[in-house]
């Protein structure tokens, strides 16, 4: 019994990590457009090395395990179908979210009230987009520490450790475009912690459901499709927003630092496998 309330602790715990990177918009004054840029280049850096590196081929080697040879075509297709499927809630979330995309010199001569509050609900979809990915992305993650830690509580510290460092720039993705659009930083702190907390429920409701049906491929197939929405939602919006601003080498390099860092915290817990 007490390992499956140390692995529920462990994962909760990680899920208030979440957060933490919210914390840190605390320091940012509003006004700073630079360091929002900037942080949504290290977002997009981090998610995209994270997809490739680790969650597209957690899902391979799942379903290659799982199915052999044909497995690995079926990750490709979820990962990509991932995409596809974020694309198609982005096309839903803009359809109702009304103005979208303030692209200059596009109408939008009459006012600059106008731009800037089109660029402000534009940051507010970007910053719901990334917490829906990313609360997806934290169901497994969750589950993944739970199901560890019921086997061997002590495998299960360096995930936890490992996902605690992504989760700090990953709940960055989310707070700081909430925070430029809404000037609130509790709404993003608020919305950092809900998604962290989808970690402990990915674990609760992954355990009564699926305890059947937990098996490699499904897992597999889930992985891939995740790395196939964190792929998208970096290209599609975090970069983008980020090249608005003046000098968008800052931002390759705020990228290739998320990536760096990714692979450190990545290679910490890889050698604890």
């Amino acid at each position: 019994m007490s390992n499956e309330i140390l692995s529920l602790g462990l994962t909760t715990i990680v899920g208030l990590t979440m957060g933490l990177g919210s914390l840190l918009s605390f320091l940012v004054k509003r006004t700073n457009k630079h360091f929002l840029s900037l942080s949504l280049s290290f977002s997009a850096g981090i998610m995209i090395y994270t997809a490739f590196m680790a969650i597209l081929p957690e899902g391979i080697h799942l379903l290659e395990d799982g199915l052999g040879e044909p497995g690995y075509y079926i990750a490709l297709l979820a990962f990509f179908g991932g995409m596809f499927l974020t694309a198609l809630v982005e096309k839903i979330v803009h359809k109702f979210g009304g103005h979208y995309h303030p692209h200059h010199g596009e109408g939008h001569h009459d006012h600059h009230d106008h731009q800037e509050e089109d660029h402000n609900h534009h940051t507010t979809n970007l910053g719901i987009m990334s917490a829906i990915a990313i609360a997806i992305h934290n169901l497994p993650e969750g589950l993944a520490i739970y199901t560890t830690g019921l086997k061997d509580i002590a495998l299960a510290i360096p995930i936890a450790i490992g996902v605690i460092l992504h989760n700090i720039p990953l709940s960055i993705a989310i707070t700081m475009p909430l925070f430029y659009a809404t000037g609130s930083r509790k709404k993003g702190f608020l919305f950092s912690l809900l998604v962290g907390l989808c970690q402990p429920l990915g674990a609760v409701i992954g355990h009564l459901l699926l305890a059947n049906f937990l098996n490699e491929t499904f897992n597999g197939i889930l992985f891939s499709i995740v790395g196939g929405i964190m792929i998208f939602i970096s290209l599609d919006e975090l970069l983008p927003i980020s090249r608005q601003d003046d000098d968008h080498h800052l931002g390759i390099y705020a990228t290739i630092l998320g990536m760096i860092i990714m692979a450190l915290s990545m290679n910490i817990i890889h050698h604890h496998h």
